[in-house]
């Protein structure tokens, strides 16, 4: 069993067949066709079957995944580790974030890293926190940004601050730019809130119902919206309020287009932290970035401004 064969076989379950897998990996059909047999020859089980057409994970290809993907991503680091001895300063460095987080303050760590790098491939994908986790552990990204812990024992986990979170409004909510003494008195608004997609828990998507129950209010009338834009453009409309990260409502509230509602007992945060593969290589060019990314980070949220501006009892108005 080698890498190839492994790499056939993730291929295959992530493009949902043998045709598209043979166009990713430039390869014909027979070809794949034959090295899953192989592989499947092996093990002496079958790692897929065709139910309703569709090509789908056997057992035993289920209980394979998670083994063939750290086998893969090893042999990956085996790869970069032996030309970052020819060349310290070049190679691909794998951005993935949340895109939620991709903001002028990362744009800013990019232009930085770049004008340092000139020879390095950087690439960027945008994600949700659970797929930022993924596509690290497969070893497709090398470093990720993305919102609180991921719990797995194949990631490291390094906290860069903790955001806070508030309540945003229309500019002519009858509460905007107000304060409110208790998150029960936002009990009977409609809130906006990202979609809870069953088997793939979005950390921003909880928060507002997790608030509530927290507070023994309840389930809440809430309007379910992936986009955080189109989240923005409804609470400006008036079609509902949201409980935003500062970062994330900074601009519209710069332009006036949006409003806060201050909450007396809301004290709401999310963890932002680094995602990197334990015991997984990183190049001099990957230390750096990372290194840039915490040092920006840590710098931003550390500031005299910041810290007085939090401290202002006004903050949230």
């Amino acid at each position: 069993m080698d890498s190839d064969a492994l790499d056939t076989f993730l291929t295959v379950h992530r493009r949902g067949g043998i045709s598209n897998a043979a166009k990713a990996l430039h390869r014909s059909q027979p070809a794949i066709s034959r090295r899953i047999a192989l592989l499947e020859q092996e093990l002496g089980v079958p790692l897929f079957e065709r139910i309703a057409g569709r090509t789908m994970l056997s057992d035993a290809g289920r209980v394979m995944v998670p083994y063939a993907e750290r086998a893969v991503a090893a042999a990956q680091d085996a790869e970069n580790a032996v030309r970052a001895l020819a060349q310290s300063n070049s190679g691909p460095v794998a951005l993935a974030v949340v895109g939620t987080l991709a903001g002028g303050r990362l744009s800013a760590i990019l232009k930085r890293f770049a004008a340092e790098h000139p020879a390095v491939e950087l690439s960027l994908r945008t994600a949700t926190s659970a797929e930022v986790s993924d596509l690290i552990r497969r070893g497709e990204a090398t470093i990720g940004l993305r919102y609180d812990r991921d719990r797995s024992r194949d990631l490291d986990c390094d906290l860069l601050f903790a955001e806070r979170l508030q309540v945003v409004c229309a500019l002519d909510h009858p509460r905007a730019g107000r304060r409110v003494a208790r998150l029960a008195d936002l009990r009977a608004e409609r809130w906006i809130a990202f979609p809870l997609v069953p088997g793939r828990r979005e950390i921003t998507a909880s928060h507002v119902f997790a608030l509530f129950q927290t507070h023994g209010l309840g389930e809440v009338d809430w309007t379910p919206v992936d986009s955080l834009t189109a989240q923005k453009r409804l609470v400006e409309a008036g079609l509902g309020i949201a409980l935003l990260s500062e970062s994330n409502a900074a601009e519209e509230l710069q332009h006036g287009s949006i409003a806060t509602i201050g909450v007396r007992d809301l004290k709401a945060s999310h963890d932002v932290v680094t995602v990197t593969r334990r015991g997984g290589f990183l190049s001099a060019a990957s230390r750096r970035l990372l290194e840039i990314v915490r040092g920006e980070y840590g710098a931003a949220e550390t500031s005299p401004s910041l810290r007085a501006k939090r401290s202002n009892p006004d903050f949230l108005r």
